[in-house]
């Protein structure tokens, strides 16, 4: 990685604001999951350490614009509070005079986090007055939100122009690994990609064959492929649209491209609906595939034997319904047993390799499903982009 560092810049006795991605899953007030709280603690750590004190901001979901109750970071704030051991103050708002004032009493060591971002329209269109208020809380900029890196905003990338610009540590990490898949790969390097839509990926899909030896493809999208193919996927999601795309991209890949042979389809699109397995060409009327079968687990298992990189976003079938979760989570067990540097793309491959239990054993699993798509399209990230260069 070619940017600066929070261990590039002299902090101490300096005021740092700090982009993180608390956008965190919420149900009644109540954060229902902490991962990427737990996530920003190392770069939080390491600012207090450094002698500096430290403002938070972040998004959380999407508010109409103005305080919202629903949309507050205290929750957060308060879980944070409760991993650090130290209290954590909570502002009223991003900006403003009394944000002024709280954040110019700060001594060293102290903590206090900004209430959301997007209670601001401007924020999402990287308006620079709010950015420029935004950075007069501080002396130093801290980028360390992954998730939030693809998107030019006024907290990712406008503020970035108005103070000296850094990395954090997570999000150093997260372009290191994301980095290997793109720039030097260890070899062989082996890509897994499943979701719903092909015309989401379209792009990834076309670095990644030009990048990898072997192209997985499960979930949703390979049913395009396999439509393009010829098969007859009856009611199995197709994109119309984009079965000539699918065409194009197979006949640039040659062999590089592995796809299902056999699917788990059900009757319905239903947790309960009737099931069973058959080849990819034998799918009967009315019926729809929903996760790969058995065969094609092995067919991918030995596809994968001796890889030393594998990077894989996207799940194999519609996991959240645990009768077709089977492909997903076999994916999931084969990255931990694989030996390989296995590098997962944030988003629903990211909870897949929870829910199986095994995200310890992955070597890297992103906190931003989107940025790290659009990373490996070989997109430049805005909010990377602003960052100092060493």
């Amino acid at each position: 990685m070619n940017k600066k560092t929070v261990k590039d810049i002299d902090l101490k006795g300096k005021r740092v604001i700090m982009r993180v991605d608390f956008n965190v899953p919420m149900d009644k007030g109540v954060v229902t999951d902490d991962k990427r709280i737990k996530a920003s603690l190392p770069t939080i750590k390491y600012v207090l350490e450094q002698g500096a004190s430290l403002i938070l901001m972040s998004h959380l979901g999407r508010p109409k614009g103005g305080f919202d109750p629903e949309f507050s970071l205290k929750p957060a704030s308060e879980v944070l509070a409760g991993h650090l051991g130290k209290s954590v103050q909570m502002a009223p708002d991003c900006i403003g005079p009394e944000v002024e004032k709280l954040a110019k009493a700060l001594k060293p060591g102290e903590i206090l986090m900004l209430e959301n971002t997007r209670f601001h329209p401007e924020e999402e269109k990287n308006d620079l007055e709010l950015a420029k208020k935004m950075a007069a809380l501080a002396d130093i900029y801290v980028n360390d939100a992954f998730g939030s890196a693809h998107r030019a905003h006024s907290s990712t990338e406008g503020i970035a122009r108005f103070l000296p610009a850094v990395s954090g540590l997570l999000m150093e990490q997260e372009l290191e690994y994301l980095g290997r898949a793109i720039s030097n790969p260890e070899r062989p390097y082996i890509a897994i990609l499943g979701g719903a839509k092909i015309s989401d990926k379209i792009l990834v899909v076309e670095t990644l064959l030009s990048k990898c030896d072997s192209l997985i493809i499960g979930g949703g999208m390979a049913n395009t492929f396999l439509a393009a193919k010829g098969f007859n996927m009856q009611d199995s999601l197709v994109e119309a649209g984009s079965v000539e795309t699918a065409k194009t991209l197979m006949s640039k890949a040659g062999n590089k491209l592995i796809l299902p042979v056999d699917a788990v389809i059900a009757d319905k699109f239903e947790a309960e609906a009737r099931s069973r397995v058959v080849d990819v060409d034998k799918i009967p009327a009315g019926w729809r595939m929903m996760d790969i079968g058995p065969k094609s687990i092995e067919l991918f298992k030995s596809s994968l034997q001796g890889a030393k990189l594998i990077v894989w976003n996207g799940p194999m079938g519609v996991f959240e319904m645990p009768k077709f979760a089977e492909g997903t989570f076999a994916v999931a067990k084969m990255l931990a047993e694989s030996g390989a540097t296995t590098v997962i793309g944030g988003g629903d491959s990211a909870s897949a390799v929870k829910k199986a239990g095994v995200a310890k054993q992955m070597t890297h699993v992103s906190t931003g499903g989107g940025a790290s798509l659009e990373f490996l399209e070989g997109k430049q990230l805005p909010g990377v982009a602003a960052l100092l260069d060493k």
